[in-house]
């Protein structure tokens, strides 16, 4: 079992940055590829960002390629998300998920661990 826990979310506005952090339990941290996903008001979750084991590979959706960056430290059992030149339509509650069902999936069944959330509001 892992426990996640995000933080780092707020209010910014359009052209900012914010850092998002998750922070986990497991004492096998690095042994847990991790995700951040997104769901915004009315909408289903989506898929963000992912990074393997070490953190040598990592995957975007093409909406945040270019602008946003995930990345671990193992020796603190936390994955980040920093996200620059931040969009209205950034704005969402983010997850952090850990341990794939499939590898690279981008489907929130593909993650069985989750946070409970950051809200990110990014303002016009």
């Amino acid at each position: 079992q892992v426990q996640l826990v995000e933080s780092g979310g707020g209010l910014v506005q359009a052209g900012g940055s914010l850092r998002l952090s998750c922070a986990a339990s497991a004492r096998t941290f690095s042994n847990y590829p991790m995700g951040w996903f997104r769901q915004a008001p009315g909408k289903e979750r989506e898929f963000v960002s992912a990074i393997s084991l070490s953190g040598a590979r990592r995957s975007y959706a093409d909406s945040v390629k270019g602008r946003f960056t995930i990345s671990r430290d193992n020796a603190k059992n936390t994955v980040y998300l920093q996200m620059n030149s931040l969009k209205p339509e950034d704005t969402a509650v983010y997850y952090c998920a850990a341990e794939w069902t499939t590898a690279w999936s981008t489907a929130v069944s593909g993650y069985l661990y989750w946070g409970q959330g950051t809200q990110v509001t990014v303002s016009s």
